[in-house]
Order: structure tokens, then sequence, then C-alpha cells
């Protein structure tokens, strides 16, 4: 699997966007940001973090007129599973165990895992 680049906290707060709204050129992708820090980003500054996070592979785009559509290269889970090989070496169990020693998972959120896991051993 190739290395897959590292986002930065805005750079991924862009590919969330792109994510849960599809392709979308710079002005809407800025007026669907919403910032953890609440600091919203210029639109200038959202179409200088797109081309960078074209150079990085992180985005690709298609031209509509003179309008570029930004797209994301990875999907979330294409993301998550690379994420999980790099840091895991592709061990889910060491996910969610690092995630229970850090007391990251609520009771709530077990209960859908645990349910989650009953449907995938359903399928298998």
């Amino acid at each position: 699997m190739d290395e897959l680049p590292s986002p930065t906290p805005r750079e991924l707060e862009i590919l969330k966007v792109l994510w849960e709204h599809g392709p979308r050129g710079v002005a809407e992708v800025h007026k669907l940001l919403r910032p953890a820090d609440g600091k919203q980003t210029a639109p200038n500054t959202v179409q200088t973090l797109l081309r960078i996070m074209e150079t990085k592979g992180l985005v690709g785009h298609e031209a509509d007129g003179r309008a570029f559509i930004y797209r994301p290269v990875y999907s979330r889970d294409e993301s998550a599973a690379r994420f999980l090989d790099r840091v895991f070496d592709g061990a889910a169990s060491q996910l969610v165990l690092s995630l229970l020693n850090a007391e990251k998972i609520s009771p709530a959120e077990l209960e859908e895992l645990r349910a989650l896991i009953n449907a995938a051993r359903k399928k298998a």
C-alpha cells in the first residue's frame, strides 16, 4: 500500500467536507467548512489549501468551465485502512485497545461496536 500523505488539521477538515458532500468547488467547500476551532477560513486560503492538497496527492480536480471541482483521491474508508496499516500494522484489535486504554470510547459507542461486530460475524 502506498504511503498516504498526512493531512494537516485544516486539510482534514476539507477532506471531511469532500467525503460527506462529494466533489465541490472552492466556494462550496468554503461554505460547508465548520472548523473545529471555530475560526472561519478565508476563501483564498481554502483555494490555496486545495492546491497544496493536490500537490500532496490528497485531492484531484476536474475543470467545470473556469471553476475547478475537487474530489478526494482516497475515500474515508481507504484513508482509515491506510492509517490502521501505518500506525497499527493492520491490527484493528490494537486500535480498539488503544482507544479503550485512552478511555475514548463511550458506553454507547461500545454497544454500537458490539452490534457492528455481530453483523460482521453474520456476514462472514
